[in-house]
Parts: structure tokens; C-alpha cells; sequence
């Protein structure tokens, strides 16, 4: 009874965040990025926690692949200038923490990663893309 309820939500949830990147612009797409990095690290604390090693395995592996194909991949090294290479270098070390707190059960390098990222995340949210546009104009 209660597995297909969850199955029903999680279906429901995963039609929500489909439509939202249909319809995201870059801007928001990031924003995506950065919640489901965050909310993937939340799921990674929750199974450490409880010692579910496959949940926790799962949710680092979630992390690791928005941050590095989704984050870092969407950095323009060229046109970027340092503040991209920076990001860049921080995209990395972001990625061995991940990897470290799964081999290590690291609680700490998790909440390390979550911290760095709600950082980023919060100047994201700050800059709103008219005044990306204005930049650029």
C-alpha cells in the first residue's frame, strides 16, 4: 500500500522538476542544479545516518554527477575569467570531498560540501538575469 503511494509521489515530483527544466532559462537551470545537489546531500546525510550504505552510495553518486556535469560543465572557461576558474577548482575539490565522506562515512565533509555549496547557491540566487543581460549589454 505505501510503496505504490511513494511511487505515486515520486512520480509526481519527478513530472514537477521535468516541467520546471522544460521551461527554466539558464539562470534557473543552475538554481535547479544547486537544490537537487543540496537536496541529493540532504539524502546522503539522512542514509548515513540511518548506515544505509546503498542509499547513501546513491545519493554521493546524485551529488557528484550534478556537480560535475551539471555545475561545472556549464562553466565557460574562456569568457568566464578567473571567477569561472575558480568555480572550476572549487567543482573539483567539491567532488573528492563527496568521494572522501562516502569511502570515510564523513558526516563533516558532507555538511563541509553543503555549507560551500548554499554559499554559491545564495549569490546565484541574488543575481537576476536582467542584470546578467545588463552585464553583458
Amino acid at each position: 500500500m505505501f510503496g505504490s503511494a511513494r511511487n505515486a509521489i515520486s512520480a509526481y515530483q519527478k513530472v514537477g522538476v521535468d516541467a520546471a527544466i522544460e521551461v527554466a532559462d539558464p539562470h534557473r537551470l543552475i538554481l535547479l542544479l544547486f537544490a537537487g545537489a543540496k537536496a541529493a546531500i540532504g539524502n546522503a546525510r539522512a542514509a548515513m545516518k540511518q548506515q544505509q550504505i546503498a542509499a547513501k552510495g546513491e545519493a554521493i553518486s546524485k551529488a557528484v554527477d550534478i556537480i560535475s556535469n551539471g555545475l561545472k560543465v556549464s562553466l565557460d572557461l574562456e569568457q568566464g575569467g578567473e571567477i569561472a576558474g575558480q568555480l572550476d577548482a572549487l567543482y573539483d575539490y567539491l567532488v573528492l570531498r563527496l568521494l572522501r565522506a562516502n569511502l570515510d562515512n564523513d558526516l563533516s565533509a558532507l555538511e563541509e560540501v553543503a555549507g560551500l555549496l548554499e554559499e554559491i547557491h545564495g549569490a546565484w540566487r541574488e543575481i537576476s538575469p536582467s542584470a546578467l543581460q545588463q552585464a553583458v549589454a
